[in-house]
């Protein structure tokens, strides 16, 4: 995975090079004098400019439906109906059917790993009273109690899945997810027996996410809700935002170790119109400096006593004004120095 800083910033820094080549500036005069007593042989002059600077540190990425999960087989059977690979599989639907009985998907963040009954209580109670809610049954209170009322509504929902109606929901009939989910591939046949642990597929969720490598030396770019900009194929730039960070190993090749990297994945705040799997760039912000006087990287001088200055024009008289350099960025330079202010010309050499 390569990282690029931004190209403008490379010109920059070797155009100081050059003019430090070029130009050298003995004594800084204390009054305006002519442009001959710089040194430089010719100018072209440019403003300078309060902006915010912005340094951007590029990393190659993918364009795809991130991370995928394994979905396991609940308990033991013969698979008797698979979803396809890329099918998508929203709240209240079968993700797979066992013995011809459906295992269900719905929506949350706690798996399913007990039997719900009447006189059971806790967060996982609600969170199924929330789905059937929201998949049409009624008759019982959105809480954390498994009431008499809720068995009505469960036995309701079995008999509109083919299931024999108990009231009990056993760990092994549902499937917890965020959302919906997108099988990204299918593992076993239809027809094969399953015991409880078996791999069975792989799914993603339904948007479109970026997601990019980065080396731990690069783990100050890798923040929760950090805005970033992604480069699509066609040379769009979009707005996106880091939403989740893991880490991921790279099998070392031959004697090399293995590598561990952070996982970055970007979301948008709405799915790229028209687009698929497909590698693009991400931008992460580097640095950043708000209201700051800036200049080309070439306007600065290399002085003789050691540090830069910019060679002020105003009118038919210049003079060199010593200054402070802080961010370099996109082929400019952040510069504080004595009388400098927005508006004001200074020479580039040529």
């Amino acid at each position: 995975m390569s990282a690029r800083r931004t190209a403008g910033v490379v010109a920059g820094v070797l155009a100081v090079g050059a003019v430090a080549t070029a130009v050298t500036v003995f004594n800084l005069p204390d009054t305006p004098s002519s442009s001959a007593a710089t040194g430089s042989t010719g100018t072209k002059t440019t403003e300078i400019s309060k902006e915010t600077l912005v340094d951007r540190e590029s990393h190659d990425g993918s364009l795809g439906h991130g991370s995928t999960s394994v979905l396991a087989a609940g308990s033991n059977g013969t698979v008797t109906w698979l979803p396809t690979a890329g099918a998508t599989i929203a709240r209240g639907k079968a993700l797979y059917r066992l013995d011809n009985k459906p295992v269900v998907l719905l929506y949350g963040t706690l798996p399913a790993y007990r039997t719900l009954a009447p006189g059971v209580k806790g967060p996982d109670v609600k969170q199924l009273e929330k789905n059937l809610w929201a998949l049409g049954y009624r008759g019982f209170t959105v809480d954390s109690t498994y009431s008499s009322a809720t068995a009505d509504a469960v036995e309701e929902w079995q008999d509109d899945l083919g299931l024999t109606e108990t009231g009990r929901v056993e760990s092994s009939q549902i499937v917890y997810a965020a959302t919906a989910v997108r099988v990204d591939s299918v593992t076993v046949q239809n027809g094969s027996a399953a015991m409880a642990g078996t791999e069975l597929l792989k799914y993603t969720g339904t948007t479109l996410v970026a997601t990019v490598d980065l080396g731990m030396d690069s783990q100050r770019l890798a923040k929760q809700g950090v805005p970033v900009q992604v480069e699509m194929p066609d040379g769009k730039k979009l707005p996106g935002k880091i939403i989740k960070l893991g880490t991921t190993v790279q099998a070392g090749q031959g004697d090399e170790p293995d590598t561990t990297l952070i996982e970055v994945t970007v979301g948008f705040a709405g799915s790229p119109a028209g687009m698929d799997e497909a590698s693009v760039t991400v931008y992460f912000t580097s640095s950043e400096r708000k209201d700051v006087l800036t200049v080309p990287v070439a306007a600065l001088l290399a002085l003789a006593e050691g540090g830069y200055g910019v060679q002020v024009v105003d009118g038919a008289t210049t003079k060199i004004v010593a200054v402070e350099t802080g961010l370099f960025a996109d082929g400019k330079v952040e510069i504080t120095g004595d009388g400098l202010a927005a508006g004001m010309k200074v020479g580039i050499p040529v």
